[in-house]
């Protein structure tokens, strides 16, 4: 493919108009986008990002065990309903699990983490190889919620996440003052009387639906960084939490947007990889801004202390 020919292909594709398929694909990513980023800014401010991290990999045996669980039972084992609700059970076994590690094992919060991770991860992978010796001849697939499957997104699952996407902002508007408290000065709240341990599972309830509707898109290994990396990129470029929150929703919407044009343009380039390598080029692009917004302050600082 040439230039000229990839450019005009991604062109037509990036403006809806690249058939009806690419459109569904792009407008569900898109909300995933706009999800991960909002929610994700609490999580980074929250210094959550590597649960975020565990939440996801810990979806992996909630799958296996979904599958298990249906196929004995002579449902359909590769029901993404059946696969979803799983892997939600696990994430929220996982969450529970590192809160318990923390508060009643004495080990920091990030050794808790690091070994629900492990411990989660490794499991799954030992029940996918199971998995794959049945034989039933409906386990094909389940690997690809590792790196996700964009292109097998249908109307359904864009509609999932749009409703998934509204319940996410909603529920940013309603708590966004328990949020701020939980991450900003979570000590004083907790004199102040606010109950911070069912805020702070609130929110992390809200970080599990995003990365279990996120599993198809983009895999449970690249969701996190759709919800880390804009946040981090807004980070650079104000101060205001609210400001933060419409920049990361809007980043995490643009880079998705962009990142499954490419993929529809280059149909062998994954569209998970390339959404976060987007979402990467944005956060680059934030620190350079943000560096510069930075070094002019600075120096506005002192031609105003020089003028004093």
């Amino acid at each position: 493919m040439s230039d000229a020919d990839w450019l005009e292909t991604f062109l037509r594709v990036v403006t809806l108009r690249g058939g009806y398929n690419t459109i569904v694909v792009m407008i569900g990513v898109s909300l995933l986008g706009v999800a991960a980023g909002a929610i994700g800014v609490f999580a980074l401010l929250r210094k959550r990002a590597m649960m975020s991290d565990v939440l996801s990999h810990a979806t992996l045996p909630g799958i296996g065990l979904a599958f298990l669980v249906a196929a004995a039972l002579g449902a359909n084992g590769r029901s993404l309903p059946v696969l979803l609700a799983g892997a939600t059970i696990a994430a929220i076994v996982a969450a529970l699990t590192v809160q318990w590690l923390s508060r009643s094992a004495r080990l920091p919060e990030d050794a808790a983490m690091g070994a629900v991770l492990s411990v989660f991860f490794g499991l799954g992978a030992v029940l996918l190889s199971y998995i794959q010796t049945l034989r039933t001849g409906a386990e094909g697939g389940l690997s690809h919620f590792i790196l996700g499957q964009t292109a097998a997104m249908s109307e359904q699952d864009a509609f999932l996440i749009g409703a998934v996407a509204a319940g996410v902002i909603l529920a940013i508007a309603l708590l966004g003052k328990e949020f701020r408290i939980v991450c900003f000065d979570p000590e004083f709240g907790a004199v102040q009387g606010w109950p911070i341990a069912r805020i702070d599972l609130m929110l992390m309830a809200l970080v599990v639906i995003v990365a279990v509707i996120g599993l198809q898109a983009v895999g449970m290994l690249l969701i996190v960084a759709l919800m880390i990396v804009p946040a981090a990129a807004a980070r650079q470029l104000t101060h205001n939490l609210w400001v933060m929150v419409a920049l990361s929703a809007l980043m995490g919407g643009v880079s998705a947007w962009i990142g499954a044009a490419l993929s529809a343009t280059f149909p062998r380039a994954p569209a998970g990889g390339l959404i976060v390598l987007v979402a990467g080029g944005v956060f680059i692009v934030s620190l350079l801004v943000g560096a510069w917004r930075e070094k002019w302050r600075r120096a506005s600082a002192r031609s105003h202390g020089a003028a004093a």
